[in-house]
């Protein structure tokens, strides 16, 4: 998973031009979040309008690839991606300055737009989706962007055909990412886990017979989604020991080194080798050896 970039400058990208953003996979605890844009010349707009794109969640999956293969022929037409990792997802939800979603939502779009100007593509007018507050979001752009007109609106994608189009380049392409899911766990795993959401039974289902009681879920699952708290009943404690200069900081600071506990995982087993999770002693196997730490060599 990654990111990939919109073809080169076409040369009429160098006349004032129009651009809808739009996402896919906001709500499933399972694979990517993807944002995607479609942008045209404000003079093939009309042209754009008669090319049967629609919210992409009204069509079926043949529909949605047979229109990205068409959009992606169409030399009138430019359009990019930013597909967002599960992990990373997780990581900016957990981490200690966390990232909520809507504010990982608005720097992806927000980078779409940046990279399409970076190229060199007049952008004058931007069409979104809303997420949040509808005017805090198209205030939080104008002043971002301010030479780039603004229009944010609920349901977008059924309202602008430019935004439509982005919705399919964002399914499309996520639908393609889960399919080619390449998994980093050597461990044979399942891929029936229906659509994800955190509703479907099927994909229920999948996350009780993949999770792990030490290594939690696949790097396919958002960790940090609600769903998964439920199954961490099962999980057992993870003690992370210390080294001399983790003992030296954390005898500053006087603070305990944090648990799984502290992002939201309730365990079954507390106490036993709590003084190495401390900080207070480091690993057995390390202290036995006389090994250290080296920063340098």
């Amino acid at each position: 998973m990654g990111s990939e970039a919109p073809p080169p400058l076409p040369e009429w990208a160098s006349e004032p031009c129009i651009m809808g953003i739009d996402e896919a996979g906001r709500g499933p605890v399972l694979g990517p979040m993807v944002y995607g844009c479609l942008y045209c010349a404000l003079s093939y707009q009309k042209t754009l309008s008669t090319l049967s794109f629609a919210d992409s969640k009204t069509l079926k999956e043949e529909k949605r690839e047979e229109l990205f293969e068409n959009l992606k022929a169409d030399e009138s037409i430019g359009w990019g991606v930013d597909i967002i990792d599960p992990r990373e997802l997780s990581d900016k939800m957990l981490r200690k300055n966390k990232i909520n979603l809507n504010e990982i939502s608005h720097e992806s779009a927000m980078g779409l737009i940046r990279k399409a100007l970076n190229l060199g593509v007049l952008l004058t007018e931007v069409y979104l989706d809303t997420v949040g507050d509808t005017e805090k979001y198209r205030v939080k752009l104008s002043e971002r962007f301010p030479n780039i007109k603004f229009v944010v609106a609920k349901k977008a994608d059924s309202l602008y055909a430019v935004v439509s189009g982005a919705s399919i380049v964002a399914k499309v392409t996520r639908d393609r990412a889960l399919r080619n899911w390449m998994p980093d766990e050597t461990a044979e795993l399942n891929r029936n886990f229906g659509s994800g959401y955190p509703g479907d039974p099927q994909t229920k289902v999948w996350l009780e017979d993949h999770k792990h009681s030490v290594f939690g879920f696949p790097s396919l699952v958002r960790f940090s989604w609600g769903t998964c708290m439920s199954y961490s009943k099962d999980f057992v404690e993870v003690l992370w020991e210390s080294d001399a200069t983790d003992e030296e900081e954390r005898g500053k600071s006087s603070k305990r080194q944090k648990k799984l506990t502290s992002v939201g995982f309730t365990t079954v087993k507390e106490r036993s080798e709590d003084i190495e999770s401390s900080g207070k002693g480091r690993c057995k196997f390390f202290q036995a050896r006389k090994l250290e730490l080296l920063s340098q060599f």
